[in-house]
């Protein structure tokens, strides 16, 4: 059911921007997704293999306002998709909410003195199914990661933004009893949240490399100086969008995370930080308001 609410979710929230208007010029707004889908049917298959049905969504939203020497960016990300492959269960394949608003004020010379806001979390639960029962390990606000930054933010042009904060505060949420019991994602057992503070940097870029082929990438670096420093949280996405025409796009998106906060388990007792990684290709439907040429 939950899996239902988060798609329906997605669908509605991404219509309702794609109405809006631009009524003040100071504002610029817009709102892009993808559906992808996938199929793979087999009957008396000599080579083996299982039918698999897979769906996936991604909206992206921007609400951007410039006047004088003031500026304000927001951006909200939202992904789900899910995938069944023959007879198992239908299982989460992308889950993400990413929301972010960055305050800045022009310094001169393409810096801004800047304050920015980022919260991460995803809509339903995440099992691990390698072992039977499968495995709880992870829900909607658990983990949740708030983000407070103040710094200086280098725009030397429209396509690339480096932020710089040697002061930003990270909270980390788990909100869910037997997660946080289990000291999940580096809360304290029993706890339900922890903070750190320390030093970040956010990286942007976002390029048409050629005609009908778009790059963008983000990576974020943060040290906790109340944390092992040393240990530096890693969290980079990257995306190439090929248009093959005004409804249709392919798309490939990476995503690195290291978080030493995040034990996980590469056989059972073993637990410990590791790199995660995702990639995804597809091809499906797609849409932007306003319309892209």
């Amino acid at each position: 059911m939950k899996q239902i609410i988060a798609i329906a979710t997605l669908v509605l929230f991404s219509l309702g921007l794609s109405a809006q208007t631009e009524k003040d010029t100071t504002w610029k707004s817009g709102t892009s997704g993808t559906i992808t889908f996938s199929q793979v049917a087999l009957s008396n298959w000599a080579a083996g293999g299982e039918n698999s049905y897979s769906a996936d969504g991604q909206f992206n939203f921007f609400a951007n306002y410039k006047k004088n020497k003031t500026s304000w960016a927001n951006t909200l990300d939202l992904a789900y998709g899910l995938v069944k492959i023959q007879d198992d269960d239908l299982k989460k394949a992308n889950d993400q909410i990413n929301f972010e608003s960055k305050l800045g004020y022009d310094a001169g010379k393409m810096w801004y003195y800047s304050l920015m806001f980022n919260f991460r979390t995803q809509f339903t639960e995440g099992y691990n199914y390698d072992n039977a029962p499968r495995t709880l390990i992870s829900d909607f606000m658990a983990p949740a990661y708030m983000t407070l930054s103040v710094g200086m933010d280098h725009q030397p042009n429209e396509h690339i933004s480096v932020f710089l904060s040697p002061l930003s505060g990270k909270t980390t949420i788990v909100n869910n009893d037997s997660l946080s019991e289990a000291g999940a994602f580096g809360v304290s057992p029993g706890n339900s949240a922890f903070h750190e503070y320390g030093a970040m940097v956010k990286i942007k870029y976002n390029r048409d490399i050629m005609k009908n082929i778009n790059f963008s990438t983000k990576a974020d670096f943060f040290s906790a100086y109340n944390n092992n420093p040393e240990n530096i949280d890693v969290n980079w996405e990257m995306a190439i969008n090929m248009k093959v025409n005004k409804y249709f796009t392919t798309q490939i998106r990476t995503h690195l995370i290291y978080d030493h906060d995040t034990k996980i388990a590469n056989d059972p007792g073993n637990l410990a930080p590791r790199v995660q990684f995702k990639e995804a290709f597809g091809f499906g439907i797609a849409y932007s308001f306003p319309e892209k040429e």
